[in-house]
C-alpha cells in the first residue's frame, strides 16, 4: 500500500516539468528557488511574511515575535484556501511574489506541487529531525509518501467520530451503533420516533471523502508516470450505495451544511447524530447551544464489527514557498507554531485546530472534560481515531475541480436526479479532462 502512494512524489516531479513549460516563470523565480534549495541559516535579521485564515494568529504570531527579534513574522490574513487565497497563492507564483510561508490544506498540496511552487522543507535539518513529532498519517499528506521529501509541516488534522444525542437515543431506547448497518437500523427507529439520524451533506464533498477514505477507497493513484483516477472504485461505490439508500428512503435530512437551517436541525433535535471531524465540536457548540449537555462522541461507525478504523475530514499544513529567501528561519517558525505546547495550546483555543503531533492529543487541554458534552473527555476518543486513519489516502492535483462537479452531482442526486454514484461518474469524467487541460499525465 504504501509503494503506490511513494510513487506519487515520482509523478509529480514529471508533471511538475510539464506544467513548468507553459507557466511562464521567470528565470529570476527559478534562481530564488535554487538558492533557496541549502535551506542554510540567514545572516542578520530576518522578516517573514505568512498568509493564512486561522482565526487569532495575530495573537500566536506575536508570542513568537516577542521571543524572537531577529526572525518576525507578518501575518497576512485572507478568505479560506477555496475562497480565494489559493487562487492568489497561484496568481503569486506566477509574479514571482509569494509570502515566505502559507496555509495549505492536505487535499491542496498536489495542486501546489505541480506547479513547483512548494519548498521541500525536509532539507532543512531541523525539519527532517522533527518528523518523528508527528502523527505518521499526517507526515505523509505532506511527503506524498516519500520519505526524503516533504512540502509542509502538519499544522492541524481532522479524526472522525460520532456526534450523537445521548438524552434522545436513551429516551427511544435506541442503541448506539457501532457498525454502520446499525446505524441504518437505528436511522429507521429515529425516523418513527420524529427525528432523523443526521443530515447528509449535498454539497461538502470533504465529509463524503473522509467517510471513503474509511472504507478503503483510494480516489488517486499513479504507475509513476501518469495518474490514474477512480471515484467509483468498489470501496467509495459501497459507501455511495450506503448513502443513498438512506437519502432514497427519507432517513436522513439534505438540509444544505453551514447554514441557518443546518444549525436549526440539531439545535431543534431533529438531527441526532452528526459522523464529522474533530473540529465539529466547536460547531455543535456554537450552532446548537439550546442541547448543552445532551451530546456526547463515540468512535465512528465501523463496516465490519471489530474494526477499529477512522476517516479523516480536513487538516491543513503550513508550507514555505519556493521563491522565500529565507526557507530555513521560515522552518524554525513553522515547526514551532505545530510542535511547541504553548503554539499549540494558543491555537487549539483560538481557532479550535487539534494538532497533528502525538505528544499534542495528549496536552491537558485535550484532556479535560468538556462541560457541552456532559463533561465526556470527548478529545480523547478523537486521539484514538488519529491512530486509525489509515495514510495511504492520496489526494489529486486538481481538488477544487472535483469537488465542484461531484457537488453538482450530489444536488442532483439530493433532489431525486440521478444517484450519487452517477455523481461520481461524472466527477471522476470531469477530473481526468481538468487533468488532461493542464497537460498532467493522466490514464484514461
Amino acid at each position: 500500500m504504501r509503494k503506490s502512494v511513494s510513487a506519487v512524489s515520482a509523478l509529480l516531479i514529471s508533471a511538475l516539468a510539464l506544467a513548468a513549460c507553459g507557466s511562464g516563470g521567470s528565470s529570476s523565480d527559478s534562481d530564488t528557488g535554487a538558492a533557496a534549495a541549502s535551506c542554510a541559516p540567514s545572516s542578520g535579521p530576518v522578516t517573514l511574511t505568512y498568509t493564512t485564515w486561522i482565526p487569532g494568529i495575530e495573537d500566536v504570531v506575536k508570542v513568537w515575535n516577542d521571543k524572537n527579534p531577529n526572525i518576525q513574522v507578518k501575518v497576512q490574513t485572507g478568505p479560506n484556501g477555496n475562497g480565494g487565497t489559493y487562487q492568489n497563492f497561484f496568481n503569486q507564483l506566477k509574479a514571482g511574489n509569494t509570502p515566505d510561508l502559507g496555509h495549505i490544506e492536505y487535499d491542496a498540496l498536489p495542486s501546489f506541487r505541480v506547479q513547483d511552487g512548494l519548498f521541500d522543507v525536509q532539507s532543512c535539518d531541523i525539519v527532517a529531525k522533527a518528523k518523528d513529532q508527528f502523527i505518521p498519517w499526517t507526515w505523509n499528506q505532506v511527503s506524498f509518501g516519500d520519505d526524503k521529501t516533504a512540502y509542509g509541516i502538519p499544522q492541524d488534522s481532522g479524526p472522525m467520530a460520532l456526534f450523537y444525542r445521548a438524552d434522545l437515543f436513551e429516551k427511544a431506547g435506541i442503541p448506539i451503533p457501532k457498525t454502520w448497518d446499525e446505524y441504518a437500523a437505528a436511522a429507521e427507529k429515529v425516523k418513527a420516533a420524529g427525528g432523523y439520524i443526521t443530515n447528509f451533506s449535498q454539497s461538502d464533498i470533504n465529509q463524503f471523502a473522509g467517510f471513503a477514505w474509511q472504507a478503503g477507497g483510494r480516489w488517486f493513484a499513479n504507475d509513476g508516470n501518469q495518474w490514474t483516477v477512480n471515484l467509483t472504485d468498489d470501496n467509495t461505490k459501497k459507501v455511495a450505495d450506503y448513502w443513498q439508500n438512506l437519502i432514497s428512503k427519507k432517513l436522513v435530512s439534505t438540509v444544505p451544511p453551514w447554514t441557518t437551517e443546518w444549525d436549526n436541525a440539531y439545535n431543534s433535535s431533529s438531527a441526532w447524530t452528526w459522523v464529522s471531524a474533530v473540529w465539529g465540536a466547536n460547531s455543535i457548540m456554537s450552532g446548537a447551544p439550546k442541547t448543552a449537555g445532551k451530546w456526547r462522541v463515540a468512535p465512528m461507525p465501523q463496516w465490519s464489527a471489530g474494526q477499529s478504523v477512522a476517516g479523516n475530514w480536513g487538516g491543513s499544513a503550513t508550507a514555505i514557498f519556493k521563491t522565500s529567501k529565507h526557507p530555513y528561519e521560515a522552518a524554525q517558525f513553522a515547526l514551532w507554531l505545530n510542535t511547541s505546547e504553548e503554539a499549540l495550546g494558543l491555537l487549539n483555543k483560538a481557532a479550535q485546530l487539534y494538532p497533528a503531533t502525538t505528544a499534542g492529543t495528549k496536552y491537558s487541554y485535550l484532556t479535560n472534560p468538556v462541560k457541552f458534552y456532559g463533561d465526556q473527555k470527548i478529545y480523547e476518543v478523537f486521539a484514538q481515531a488519529a491512530g486509525e486513519v489509515t495514510p495511504d489516502f492520496t489526494w489529486g492535483p486538481t481538488m477544487t475541480a472535483t469537488y465542484a462537479n461531484a457537488s453538482d452531482g450530489f444536488k442532483a442526486a439530493v433532489s431525486g436526479s440521478g444517484t450519487l454514484t452517477d455523481a461520481l461518474t461524472s466527477a471522476q469524467k470531469s477530473t481526468i479532462d481538468t487533468l488532461k487541460s493542464q497537460a498532467i499525465p493522466v490514464k484514461e
